[in-house]
Parts: C-alpha cells; sequence; structure tokens
C-alpha cells in the first residue's frame, strides 16, 4: 500500500508543509551557526594580540629545537602504547565477550563485574591504580617493552578492554543464526564453530568501532602523563609538558597537539571510509 493510501489524500498537503518548515528551520539555523562563528573568528582576528600569540605559541625556533626527538622518540613512544594497548584491549574484550555470553553462570558474573569496573572507573584513575597502587600494594614491578613503562599499556588495555568486550559482543550477536546452525550441522564442535565461523565474521562487522578505539586510546595515551615515565619513554603530552617547563613557552604543546592531529586525522577519515563501506555492503 502507498505512503498516500496510508495517509489519506487530506494529510498529504499538511504533510508536506510540514517538512517544509522543517528544512527552513534547519536551513536557517545553520545560517546563525555560520554568522556567529564568522563573527567569533573577525573579533578573534581583529583583536587578538597576534605578535604576542606568536611569541608563546608559535616560536618558529623553538619548535625547531623540538626535532628529531618530537618524532624519533614522543612519536614513536605513542604509537607503541597505542598498538600495545589496541592489541591488548581486543584480546581482553574477546575473551570478556566470550565469558559475558557463556551459559556458565559464574563466568557472565566476572565478565559483567570487569566490564562495569573498568567502564565506570575514569582511565586516569585505572593508570593510577596500576602504575602506582599495585607495584606498592602487591611489590611487583612492571618491565619496560620496546622502551616504554608497560604499566601505561597494561593500564590503557585494562579500560579498552571493558569497552570493546560489548563492542565484540553486539557483533558475535549480530552473525545470523543460521549460520551457526549450519557450522554445527556440518559437525563442528562450539568452539570450532566459535574460531572459524562467528568471530572472524563478528570482527568483520565491527572494525569500524575497532577503529574509533584506536582513535580513542591514541588520545587516552596523553594520560599517560601522569606517570612517572624517563626521558625515553615519554609520550607527546608529557614531551611537551618537559620542553614547555624549561621556558614556559607554549610552542611544545602546539606542536605536540599538530603530531598528534597529524595521527587522529587520517585515522578517523579510515572510520567515515569504513562506516560507508559498511552500509554499502547491507
Amino acid at each position: 500500500m502507498s505512503v498516500e493510501a496510508q495517509l489519506g489524500e487530506s494529510d498529504l498537503p499538511e504533510l508536506y508543509r510540514s517538512g517544509r518548515a522543517k528544512a527552513a528551520r534547519s536551513k536557517r539555523n545553520r545560517i546563525i551557526t555560520y554568522v556567529i562563528s564568522a563573527v567569533i573568528v573577525a573579533v578573534v582576528v581583529a583583536y587578538g594580540d597576534w605578535a604576542k600569540i606568536a611569541d608563546k605559541y608559535l616560536d618558529v625556533e623553538r619548535a625547531g629545537e623540538l626535532f628529531p626527538e618530537i618524532i624519533t622518540i614522543a612519536t614513536k613512544n605513542t604509537l607503541i602504547y597505542t598498538v600495545g594497548a589496541f592489541v591488548g584491549g581486543v584480546t581482553i574484550g574477546l575473551v570478556m565477550a566470550i565469558m559475558k555470553l557463556s551459559s556458565l553462570r559464574p563466568y557472565r558474573w566476572f565478565a559483567i563485574t570487569y566490564i562495569e569496573i573498568f567502564r565506570g572507573l575514569p582511565a586516569l584513575m585505572t593508570i593510577f591504580l596500576v602504575g602506582f597502587v599495585a607495584p606498592t600494594a602487591l611489590g611487583v614491578r612492571f618491565p619496560q617493552v620496546l622502551g616504554v613503562e608497560s604499566a601505561g599499556i597494561i593500564a590503557l588495555s585494562l579500560v579498552a578492554g571493558a569497552y570493546l568486550a560489548e563492542t565484540i559482543r553486539a557483533g558475535i550477536e549480530a552473525v545470523p543464526k543460521g549460520q551457526v546452525e549450519a557450522a554445527r550441522s556440518l559437525g563442528m564442535t562450539q568452539g570450532q564453530t566459535l574460531r572459524i565461523v562467528v568471530i572472524p565474521q563478528a570482527f568483520r562487522l565491527v572494525i569500524p568501532p575497532l577503529t574509533n578505539e584506536l582513535v580513542l586510546l591514541l588520545k587516552d595515551t596523553a594520560l599517560l602523563a601522569s606517570l612517572g615515565t624517563t626521558a625515553a619513554s615519554v609520550e607527546l603530552t608529557k614531551f611537551g609538558k618537559d620542553a614547555f617547563n624549561k621556558d614556559f613557552n607554549g610552542t611544545p604543546f602546539v606542536v605536540a597537539a599538530v603530531m598528534y592531529l597529524l595521527i587522529t586525522i587520517p585515522l578517523t577519515q579510515v572510520v567515515a571510509w569504513l562506516e560507508r563501506r559498511n552500509k554499502a555492503m547491507r
């Protein structure tokens, strides 16, 4: 049955008028937003003390002093922290997702408890607990991995694992039940079905949110500046902070921010492309 038949001819003019009114309001709101933004930019440009701003935040000579260490040490370490935490988070998330879907109640309880705790705690609190409390309370010392502090990788892995567990669980549940039944009818065990049929398809379904979590982890590495890292294991934020403390010039923070953007912007574009690709394949 057509939309016209369902609504009735007398309802159509009102429906069209309502749609045009909403479109007009949306267009008007966009214009107002653009005008306000333009006014703010114009005020900043007209009244900003650009000589002082350039001296305190855009000092080219000061920026040049940061190279090549900001790339060879800080950026490299940031990527190591990010990749290490992402691999750890995916591993933990997969295990927790499977446990949460288990028919055994103790497994489900453990997974739910883990997920709720580490999603409920601020990431910075988890970093403090792993980096400061655990070594003191348990008497353990986390070794360095690839020149960076493994405590930071562990802390971010615990946080990422809690969020990724729900993402991976949703992906597993989205796999058509018919494929699971077909695999079982072929003689596959439950473990083989999960490993060969379900998990590969689940990961294909959740690639966009996984990539988005990678971007979030990259930004969360800035929280590791709170750890007592060495000069060789600093990430971008700690590197910028240490450089700032030498003369209290803000240029190191600006350069560090640019380095973050050079990494995150391409990644966010990859996320957008993957989302469009997934929608097109549905």
